[in-house]
């Protein structure tokens, strides 16, 4: 029995669509095909592009050594590829930082508007949809896949302002979406809202009744079924009746107190956060995630590294400039450090209800809204691919021929299943989406 069978059913009988859920073990009124598989994306964003002789693998295919800021993953460099030769080709209004962040998700170009920046023309929003939440839309849109919140917007010393600088997910034009960069308002998001467990438990209500109608229209062996679906819910009655979150299938992280959410606080803020997405996704709170360090044009002084210069002003140094090279090499191995420890944390997590770890159902996206600061270069735009459930063959250092990037998030977006033909500006999807296996 389909999903529209199934909703009809429900409809037949004066049941809520809440009861749907409980129905897909039913043998008579289970959903054709298998389940949905586990797959969750993780988009992390550093900002001022790179150092590319530092960054980029000299060879290519399996038998590639990791540059010096690639070295933090070495423990990965099996479950990993680079990707060289993906340029955001995205041109119109704005400066490129404004065109980096806000179009490196949205693949499509600004909307007029009246922020001005740098000596290029003013620009506004962008006009389009970003990549993580065309994917979340996919995924909410099935029962299967929908989760508690879809996505996850986090931040890292985001600047507590609104501006194309500041925001690289979308919701739809001229719809930013703000990344939320307090851990500890992060935690009461994800645990600390009764007004939640009050909408569930209402839920909780209706899902309990319409399972004692549906009992009485199957047969015996079904009818079994149901009592377990049953007693799961009288589980998580008594779940929401417990103030505390002991019941999760992960406990949440304990966070630090007192932590500065400021410049000098980045490194803690950094872990939290982490920590806060691993046991968000692990508890099936989102399948879809951005973290987000500072912003395009991010001027963070990384005074833990002996750098006291901002990080913006660094990456306009000149290529001559020995010692500015040299720190911003410092700081970009630091970044990649950042994505290291998210990796580890997920590989260290095994995979809820499943096989193997987390790490295993999920892919990461480090990616920059320049491929290199001081000239303000679209080219060659830092992308490395961390993690698995998305089909791809890790393990390797590919080269690409200019290609634009609106084809890899084609690419993201059909090993979700969904396969939509074009992403972002039509004229940047030719050749269809990347191949990546």
């Amino acid at each position: 029995m389909n999903l529209t069978t199934r909703r009809r059913f429900l409809s037949q009988l004066g049941l809520s669509a809440a009861a749907l859920p409980f129905l897909s073990t039913l043998p008579s009124l289970a959903q054709n095909g298998p389940s949905a598989k586990m797959q969750r994306i993780i988009f992390l964003f550093t900002p001022n592009g790179t150092i590319p002789p530092e960054f980029w693998p000299d060879e290519t295919g399996p038998d590639f050594k990791l540059k010096r800021i690639l070295t933090p993953l070495e423990p990965f460099k099996s479950r990993l590829m680079t990707l060289n030769g993906i340029c955001n080709k995205i041109r119109g209004d704005g400066d490129g930082h404004m065109r980096g962040i806000s179009c490196l998700l949205t693949a499509d170009e600004l909307l007029p508007g009246n922020i001005q920046g740098g000596s290029d023309k003013p620009a506004g929003w962008a006009r389009s949809i970003s990549i993580d939440q065309e994917i979340k839309n996919f995924l909410q849109a099935r029962p299967e896949t929908a989760t508690r919140f879809g996505s996850l917007e986090i931040g890292v010393a985001v600047p507590n302002r609104a501006d194309p600088w500041t925001r690289e997910s979308y919701a739809g034009p001229n719809q930013p979406l703000a990344p939320l960069s307090d851990p500890y308002a992060l935690f009461e998001k994800l645990y600390g809202s009764t007004r939640d467990r009050e909408n569930l438990g209402s839920v909780l209500d209706e899902v309990r009744e319409d399972l004692r109608t549906i009992s009485g229209k199957v047969d015996p062996e079904e009818r079994s079924l149901l009592e377990k679906h049953a007693t799961f819910v009288r589980e998580m009655e008594r779940d929401l009746q417990n103030p505390g979150t002991t019941n999760l299938v992960f406990p949440p992280p304990s966070l630090e107190a007192g932590v500065a959410l400021d410049n000098d606080g980045i490194p803690k803020i950094s872990t939290m956060q982490a920590d806060l997405l691993v046991s968000a996704l692990a508890n099936g709170m989102a399948r879809v995630a951005t973290l987000q360090y500072t912003n395009s044009v991010g001027q963070a002084r990384m005074r833990w590294l002996d750098i006291n210069e901002d990080h913006h002003k660094l990456s306009h140094e000149p290529d001559g400039n020995a010692a500015a090279q040299e720190q911003l090499v410092k700081i970009n191995i630091w970044l990649c450090e950042q994505l290291a420890y998210l990796a580890r944390k997920l590989d260290s997590t095994p995979e809820p209800g499943g096989t193997g770890t987390m790490l295993d159902h999920t892919t990461i996206i480090w990616t920059n809204e320049l491929g290199k600061g001081n000239n303000h270069s679209l080219d060659n735009i830092p992308f490395v691919i961390l993690g698995g459930g998305l089909g791809f063959k890790t393990g390797q250092a590919m080269k690409f021929d200019k290609v634009a990037h609106n084809r890899l998030w084609l690419a993201l977006a059909q090993a979700f299943g969904h396969h939509i033909p074009l992403f972002g500006q039509q004229k940047y999807c030719e050749g269809g989406a990347l191949t990546l296996t």
